[in-house]
């Protein structure tokens, strides 16, 4: 490419990993996009003229740096949540696209069945004991075959996470917010439909998008209309579970146990009480996050399919809120 053919390349913006990061998004963006045209830059270099960027990769961008460039063409998300660029009150009203891979549907998938076999064989109290040095032998009372799990939400990660608990033999349900149909699984939708879905379920996994009306759905109420025992997984957003109604329903022995990967406030606080309750296992927000190969990969196809006039993969919806 001539000097002045690469001085007018259209450039994507990357801000995800830092500038340690930016020669394997090179590397990988060439790998899957040779033919695009694109120019990968760091977020942060100030030799980038506002106007030739199109297109960003970012995570956690600043409030106010995605309206600086005025051709820009599409936001393309880190992570399969948005609500990290949606929280800019300067947001301009471009199509935004959620990284949801294979490999992230994997990644998902595999840590929700850890948890739940964690959950299952009371790997809070191994942990415990082994704090304490202590060796005091215990049975768990069943097995993932005369245990019913519940995945709140259908999406993609839902349906991988439904499909990997069911094939080793965890009695599977889904939830929706509208009707679904998957070979095997017993699917429920609809407000009407989640206290039957609630009753049936030892294991909670919630992987509901954020939108206002799942704000604080887990909270006292719907604990409540689990079975004595139940257990949660929340691996969707941290604003979906109201923390002291949980950690009530755990001190009461109603809850027998939780997984907890994201939250409200990020990182979490090292005074936040889950940190130190027996009963609560936390992981940083690390239970999907695929590799910058793989979202280079994604972020491709998309770009291609936008600069051919196609709608790309995993649009977000306003409308919709996912």
């Amino acid at each position: 490419m001539t000097a002045s053919a690469s001085a007018a390349a259209p450039v994507l913006l990357v801000k995800s990993g830092g500038a340690a990061a930016l020669p394997e998004w090179r590397a990988s963006f060439h790998e899957f996009a040779p033919g695009l045209g694109l120019e990968v830059r760091a977020w942060d270099d100030p030799e980038v003229d506002p106007g030739r960027v199109h297109f960003v990769l970012v995570w956690q961008p600043e409030a106010g740096r995605l309206a600086q460039f005025p051709n820009l063409k599409a936001i393309i998300s880190a992570a399969a949540g948005v609500d990290h660029i949606l929280a800019d009150p300067h947001l301009p009203d471009l199509p935004i696209v959620r990284m949801v891979t294979p490999e992230t549907q994997q990644r998902m998938a595999e840590f929700t069945l850890m948890s739940s076999l964690m959950l299952l064989k009371d790997m809070p109290r191994i942990i415990a004991q082994q704090a304490r040095a202590e060796w005091r032998e215990f049975s768990t009372p069943r097995t993932a075959r005369e245990t019913r799990v519940g995945v709140l939400g259908l999406g993609a990660l839902g349906l991988s996470t439904a499909r990997m608990h069911a094939a080793i033999g965890f009695e599977t349900a889904g939830w929706a917010r509208s009707p679904r149909s998957e070979t095997g699984l017993a699917c429920f939708a609809g407000t009407d439909a989640l206290p039957h879905f609630l009753a049936r379920t030892d294991i909670l996994i919630c992987l509901l998008p954020e939108t206002p009306d799942t704000r604080h759905l887990i909270d006292a109420d719907l604990l409540r209309q689990l079975p004595r025992g139940a257990a949660l997984i929340n691996v969707g957003r941290g604003s979906h579970v109201c923390l002291p109604d949980l950690l009530a329903a755990l001190d009461s022995g109603h809850l027998s146990g939780a997984v907890l990967d994201v939250f409200d406030e990020e990182p979490l606080p090292a005074d936040a009480a889950v940190w130190h309750h027996p009963r609560v296992l936390v992981t940083p927000h690390a239970a999907a996050t695929p590799s910058r190969r793989e979202r280079a990969r994604q972020a491709a196809v998309a770009i291609a399919a936008m600069l051919g006039g196609l709608p790309p993969p995993h649009l977000y919806n306003r409308v919709r809120g996912y």
